[in-house]
């Protein structure tokens, strides 16, 4: 039996509950889907290559180009970040330090937004497939117990299909989804770590730029 007559098979005889895992399976894949387009293709850059053309330009005084640096990528985190240090260039250290804390504060709830939902859908998945596991069991004692016995075997394997198709399905949707919460979970801390590192430094360059001291070394 190939994959797609066993889902048809269970779509049969897996009773209600499948519906409700088929809607889990629906959602979950949309915000995973949305969720990888959005850190993988907008909200990341090449960090450490994008922070060292910014540095440089910084270094040579060219704030106006490492602003259209960051302009560049508008949907990206990072730049985003170090562009509000760069537009208080020159201000006192506490000021440009909390202009970036505060562009950090501000693209940390973006990064992980709706990733919770992933593992909520996945335990509710299987969750609903324990529910027809438990109504094909009662099922199954109820024609053991109450039906005729020429209609027995018959009632008892609907049951049983009920119970062990439910399970599946449930699993089939869930494992899928706990593994993409994963991935994106940690693509969001990538990035996010990414922030917490390039911020700090550019804080510190601004900051030697606007004492006139040696600026820090370029790291990578």
């Amino acid at each position: 039996m190939d994959f797609v007559t066993m889902l048809r098979e269970m779509f049969e005889k897996g009773g209600f509950f499948m519906i409700p895992i088929t809607l889990c399976a629906v959602f979950g894949i949309a915000i995973a889907l949305e969720r990888f387009f959005y850190l993988y293709l907008r909200a990341g850059v090449d960090a450490g290559s994008f922070m060292a053309k910014v540095q440089r330009m910084v270094l040579e005084r060219n704030i106006e180009g490492a602003l259209r640096l960051c302009n560049g990528e508008p949907s990206a985190s990072l730049p985003k970040v170090l562009k509000a240090g760069l537009v208080r260039v020159g201000r006192p250290d506490g000021e440009l330090k909390a202009s970036i804390e505060e562009a950090c504060l501000e693209v940390q709830p973006l990064l992980s937004r709706r990733l919770p939902y992933l593992p909520m859908i996945a335990n509710v998945s299987t969750l609903l497939g324990l529910l027809g596991t438990i109504q094909g069991l009662i099922a199954s004692f109820h024609a053991v117990s109450g039906e005729e016995a020429g209609e027995r075997s018959t009632a008892l394997a609907s049951g049983i299909a009920v119970a062990m198709y439910t399970t599946f399905y449930g699993l089939l949707v869930a494992i899928p989804l706990l593994v993409l919460h994963s991935l994106l979970a940690a693509r969001a801390n990538q990035v996010l770590d990414d922030i917490d590192h390039y911020a700090m430094r550019m804080t510190n360059l601004l900051g030697s730029l606007r004492r006139g001291d040696a600026p820090p070394q370029e790291q990578g």
